[in-house]
């Protein structure tokens, strides 16, 4: 957004102090400069897909001011800007600028610009407007502007509101950008911004944990709510990975914490995440909501999160009676050998089954051992860095070990309220064998191993230069209870003395990071020592 003074020169490059206050669903930025209050509020409403901007203007002089606003919009409507570029049509209709994507068939929608203000000027070139530096736009330097036609080869739209305000008057001026063709004035973004205030107000009221921190409670008891709403699981979009994407485990870990505040974003998360699972039990890694494109691999740990999800919500909720609720399957075609992971459009099976037949599903696709009795890791579980440790069919995985057998445990009244005697029976003999592989082939001497690769050697072994010892799989033996109660004491005392970093607190994934041994177990070493997954501190949101 900027704003030119007819009167007193151009607002663009300025060093006055910007004043910005972010709420729960909008963002509020405050400047004074040349006798002239700017306050500008960015909201979306509750139930729309517009961005409202709403500007106030207040002159605090003497002098009747002629002012130029200027609102400029990078556009991509597709996956990637630069495949989208030249293929962007926009037109001017009324005091409406709509833009749409003439080749892109995954996004139709128009999406339009518009004011409670006359546009007086627009343009759709990058050369027009910007010029040569963005930080200072050549376009409002310019009395008319020209027109590229209607394609856009910049991708960009911006328009000019011309504003004329009188001595101690002010202007309210209104610039919505979106999909929806919505008339919002003054009174109509009052009440959606109200609306938005309450929305979140009831939601992250809901839960109250006090500590001697306020400012602990502060973040607790509203902002860790609202970030992992909106960042997580409405935008699925973070500081290092804004893909936009619904990642079958990570949105269903996003909701557990969430069931506090409404259990209804766990159920539902869970009827989604069922209808992205292929008849044979596993299931896309991610996918886009808008194309319904996915990925589906060879990650072993993806499709257990589902029976986890779900006792989990049976756990809080006692509704037994969601295991009875049909949920349709995926179909394509399956993965060859030598394949770990295909892109494609998968089509929505006619046939049906319930969430516990989804459930058990997943359970018999992952009951897959290997040599030592323990879970394949395919071409990666929970650290999805560890892209090559199986992907060849043989490595296996010691996490995923206490994994399933917390969730066969814990799935037992699952399958006593289904009167399944026969899966019953089964699971708890394949239990109490993963039990003795776990503390057995799976126990170095003094904490336990990570995984067993291809060809195996161990991740996780005192004798190793790199990954010495893994966290999870010291925390999950104790929070599945299959670790012996002397390798528990063992496991823990290792994991303090190894992984616990006093100095820059934090406790690391695992150490030493992957750097330079003949170890190759994925993508993972390629991120820098201390990065993500290797050897850093990985906190998913609210997970567990």
């Amino acid at each position: 957004m900027m704003i030119k003074f007819g009167l007193l020169g151009s607002s663009v490059k300025n060093t006055q102090n910007y004043y910005v206050t972010h709420g729960m669903g909008y963002s509020i930025f405050k400047q004074l400069q040349n006798e002239l209050l700017q306050e500008i509020t960015v909201f979306v409403p509750i139930d729309s897909k517009t961005k409202i901007n709403k500007i106030n203007l207040k002159n605090l002089s003497r002098q009747k001011k002629k002012l130029s606003l200027y609102y400029y919009v990078s556009l991509s409507l597709g996956e990637d800007e630069t495949k989208t570029l030249g293929n962007i049509v926009t037109k001017k209709v009324d005091n409406k600028i709509v833009c749409s994507n003439l080749c892109e068939d995954d996004f139709k929608s128009e999406i339009i610009i518009t004011s409670n203000k006359r546009i007086s000027d627009y343009t759709n070139s990058k050369k027009e407007f910007i010029g040569d530096y963005i930080s200072n736009p050549e376009g409002i330097y310019k009395e008319k502007w020209k027109v590229e036609s209607d394609v856009s080869y910049g991708n960009m739209v911006a328009i000019k509101i011309d504003i004329d305000i009188d001595e101690f008057a002010e202007e309210e001026v209104i610039i919505t950008l979106g999909v929806d063709n919505i008339e919002f004035d003054s009174k109509k973004v009052s009440e959606e911004l109200e609306k938005v205030n309450s929305y979140w107000y009831e939601r992250t009221n809901k839960l109250r944990v006090k500590t001697p921190s306020e400012t602990m409670n502060l973040l607790l008891n509203s902002w860790v709510i609202y970030q992992t709403i909106v960042s997580r699981l409405f935008a699925r979009s973070g500081l290092y990975q804004s893909g936009g994407a619904i990642g079958f485990r990570d949105q269903l870990q996003d909701c557990f914490g969430m069931k506090f505040i409404d259990v209804e974003l766990l159920k539902n998360q869970i009827r989604k995440c069922a209808k992205h699972q292929f008849i044979e039990g596993d299931v896309l890694h991610w996918w886009h909501e808008t194309t319904g494109r996915g990925i589906r691999t060879k990650f072993s740990d993806d499709l257990l999160w589902l029976p986890y999800a779900l006792i989990e919500y049976i756990d809080f909720t006692g509704d037994y009676e969601f295991l009875n609720e049909g949920i349709p399957y995926l179909e394509g075609e399956k993965l060859k050998e030598n394949e770990d992971e295909k892109y494609d459009l998968y089509r929505e099976m006619p046939q049906k089954e319930t969430l516990f037949m989804h459930a058990v599903r997943a359970i018999e696709k992952s009951i897959n051992f290997g040599e030592h009795g323990l879970p394949k890791i395919g071409s990666g579980d929970w650290n999805d860095g560890f892209s090559t440790v199986g992907n060849k069919g043989k490595g296996e995985s010691v996490w995923l070990g206490f994994f399933l057998y917390d969730i066969l445990n814990r799935f037992e009244s699952i399958l006593k309220y289904e009167y399944a005697e026969e899966y019953l029976k089964r699971y708890e003999l394949i239990k109490r064998e993963l039990k003795k592989s776990l503390n057995a082939e799976g126990w170095d001497g003094l904490w336990f191993r990570r995984a067993y690769t291809d060809d195996k050697q161990i991740l996780g072994s005192i004798e190793a230069s790199e990954c010495k010892i893994d966290s999870i799989a010291q925390s999950w033996g104790i929070i599945s209870d299959a670790a012996d109660n002397d390798k528990k004491y063992h496991s823990l005392n290792s994991l303090e003395n190894y992984l616990i970093d006093k100095q820059t607190g934090i406790i690391k994934l695992l150490t030493p990071a992957f750097n330079k041994s003949n170890l190759e177990p994925g993508y993972i070493k390629a991120y820098p020592v201390g990065v993500r997954e290797n050897g850093g501190q990985y906190t998913h949101v609210c997970c567990c």
